[in-house]
């Protein structure tokens, strides 16, 4: 396990905002993580994955930082199961999954998420969803320091929400997805074709983390920011995408207080015109 003081977080997290932590832990395996919270004693942190859909509110943090990002990632197959650790990310899955002839997870292809994330948030698409596929998870549950397991149908998993959303003492260590034998010309076609017309849509050109809002009921998020003008609307260096008003990017070293500040006046003027109270994804950390 590598353990670095006063860490730069710029380059682990999809905003690309400048922030640091006090400590940052780096776990390679199951032990490192009951080391971290038996024998560091560690009880306030943040976990962040490869630090997707989350907004870096803050320039210092105090509290240390859990990262799993090119770390803790080993995948493995047996017959149709994979079998992945918490770090590994959602393209890796997808081309495991290729490599051996399996289908179900060409949708998590573009998704820019870990397994743990993607669990979490019930990643997907309108191709899938990450409980299409999920089979059962590995976690740790910090209120007993034991390793647990729950199956699928135990987890919750709703429109980007799940049991371990709004449990956070637990912390996923690894995951089964459940696929199916397929054609590998087929499978690499989805995928090529969810990624392709996920880039003709989404700004790929500055740094973001997707999706910034939840979508309402009967209403698309970036059809009503278009009717109120936003596009291109920003907030010091954080700007609604003129590509796409779903997101917002990072087109000028924005903090995160800028993208909050924008955030916010964005949930202003949709309640005024619409009366709709949009729910932010992304995790304000």
């Amino acid at each position: 396990m590598k353990v670095f003081e006063n860490f730069n977080l710029t380059n682990y997290n999809s905003y690309k905002i400048e922030s640091y932590c006090s400590k940052a832990y780096f776990p390679e395996s199951e032990n490192d993580f009951l080391k971290i919270f038996k024998q560091h004693n560690l009880k306030e942190f943040v976990l962040i994955g490869n630090g997707n859909n989350i907004i870096l509110s803050k320039s210092e943090y105090e509290r240390p930082f859990i990262i799993l990002n090119e770390n803790f990632k080993e995948i493995n197959v047996d017959k149709t199961l994979i079998e992945a650790e918490s770090g590994a990310t959602a393209l890796e899955i997808s081309s495991v999954a290729l490599k051996h002839s399996l289908t179900g997870v060409e949708f998590l292809y573009d998704i820019p998420s870990s397994v743990g994330g993607a669990v979490i948030m019930n990643a997907g698409t309108k191709e899938g969803e990450t409980k299409d596929v999920l089979y059962k998870v590995r976690y740790l549950d910090l209120s007993d320091l034991i390793i647990k397991e729950r199956f699928s149908e135990e987890i919750g998993l709703s429109y980007r929400n799940s049991f371990f959303q709004n449990n956070t003492g637990c912390i996923i260590l690894k995951a089964w997805f459940k696929l199916r034998k397929g054609n590998n010309e087929h499978i690499e076609k989805l995928m090529i074709d969810s990624k392709n017309r996920r880039w003709s849509i989404q700004p790929r050109d500055y740094p973001n983390c997707g999706s910034v809002f939840k979508r309402p009921p009967g209403k698309f998020v970036g059809p009503m920011l278009d009717e109120l003008g936003l596009k291109g609307f920003s907030v010091g260096g954080a700007k609604v995408s003129e590509k796409h008003s779903g997101f917002i990017i990072n087109f000028n070293r924005a903090t995160g207080q800028n993208i909050l500040d924008l955030i916010s006046e964005v949930k202003n003027r949709v309640k005024d015109k619409f009366g709709i109270i949009l729910e932010v994804e992304q995790r304000i950390i």
